[in-house]
């Protein structure tokens, strides 16, 4: 840091402090009468909102998003046995982990009876994931139909079920749970949460009653959640994660959107309290909330609901080389997934995306030289940067 002192009067003194790399204070000018320069103090952490320019990398994207959220080294290969549920977004990453060739719970016929897999995407809230595992590990009772499938037919509490789902569990080296909603309907004179809401055939309005969860009730429950893991199984990786997926609908007698922003915000606040509370070194939070969110705004589709697909690629790709272990083959170039996904989002020009999938790096590279990439300067540079990235590491792999 360089700080210049200035007199411009008897009475008035300026003083300006300039930057060098990271410094613990920030500038700030006080306009009063007596016009000067002061600083505040920042802390012994201070990670400053990137601006667009810097998210046009993979490295930048782990650096603005991942930072202090990603293990040490990553944790999980082939044999690593991995459980999701939850949200629709835990489906995704399931789904990716498979077709990788990842140890996915779910994939023997004999785990296909077990509603974490029949239904695992529709337990969006906090509530039902937690009952999953007390009547799997600790033979929860309930005395009333809670779940209930696709077609609204009551699941049941089938004993097969249960031990199919503690196998399941009992083998879960990571278990990855996704929320994403805090509004619930709840059957009052017990106070069990339904998975969703209940079928109209069987409302009854004495005693189904409708609320919106509390920041404490949610962490409560991913504790309990926790500790259950770490009776039995004291060594599994816990990672946690928000649904950037909004509600559909909301039961307030309000705006869909005004209840989504609570809904998030409630399970954003109980996720990150939850965590920093435990001190749990086995736990973690993966932004793919924010990544939709801020580093690919705009990313959803038409219905507003889901993210567009080169958008959830690159989030799939970016954890599994943050988590998984490659293997010969496993490689891939996660700038190239970003690109696509930058473009999709309006952030990349469209041919960027058409050549990269069509491997013409040649005429990729051409674009650089030709055409102004974005009215921004800085945008400009970013976008050559990230292009000749991509050009630099597909030649090196033909070579």
């Amino acid at each position: 840091m360089v700080l210049n002192v200035a007199k411009t009067s008897d009475k008035d003194t300026v003083i300006s402090v300039r930057q060098r790399k990271k410094s613990s204070m920030v500038d700030m000018q006080n306009h009063s009468d007596k016009s000067r320069h002061v600083s505040w103090y920042r802390g012994e952490h201070t990670n400053i909102l990137p601006q667009r320019h810097q998210l046009y990398s993979a490295d930048e994207v782990k650096t603005a998003v991942l930072h202090g959220l990603k293990p040490a080294a990553p944790v999980i290969d082939k044999s690593t046995r991995i459980t999701a549920f939850g949200s629709c977004f835990a489906a995704n990453i399931s789904n990716h982990l498979a077709a990788r060739n990842f140890n996915i719970a779910g994939q023997k016929e004999a785990e296909s009876k077990a509603y974490v897999i029949r239904c695992g995407e529709g337990m969006v809230n906090t509530f039902v994931l937690r009952q999953q595992f007390e009547w799997a590990w600790e033979n929860r009772q309930f005395d009333q139909d809670l779940w209930h499938g696709y077609d609204k037919e009551a699941y049941g509490y089938d004993e097969s079920v249960r031990i199919a789902t503690r196998d399941i569990f009992d083998q879960t080296d990571v278990f990855i749970l996704t929320v994403g909603l805090s509004e619930i309907w709840y059957d009052e004179p017990t106070g069990n949460v339904f998975w969703r809401t209940i079928p109209k055939d069987s409302y009854d309005p004495e005693r189904h009653k409708f609320r919106v969860s509390t920041v404490g009730e949610n962490k409560e429950n991913l504790e309990a959640i926790r500790q259950l893991i770490r009776k039995h199984r004291p060594d599994a990786k816990f990672i946690v994660t928000l649904s950037p997926v909004p509600l559909y609908a909301t039961f307030r007698d309000q705006s869909c959107m005004a209840s989504n922003a609570v809904s998030k915000a409630t399970l954003r606040v109980a996720l990150d309290e939850f965590i920093r509370e435990a001190g749990d070194d086995d736990l973690y939070y993966w932004p793919s909330y924010e990544m939709v969110q801020d580093v690919f705004a705009g990313a959803m589709k038409a219905d507003m609901r889901h993210p567009k697909d080169d958008v959830l690629q690159f989030i799939m790709y970016l954890f599994e080389n943050v988590w998984c272990i490659p293997e010969d083959g496993d490689e891939v170039d996660l700038n190239e997934y970003l690109a696509i996904a930058l473009a999709e989002c309006g952030f990349v020009l469209p041919q960027v995306a058409r050549l990269i999938k069509r491997k013409n790096y040649t005429r990729l590279r051409s674009l650089t030289e030709e055409r102004t990439l974005s009215k921004d300067d800085k945008i400009h540079q970013a976008m050559v940067k990230l292009i000749h990235q991509i050009c630099d590491a597909a030649d090196a792999k033909a070579a």
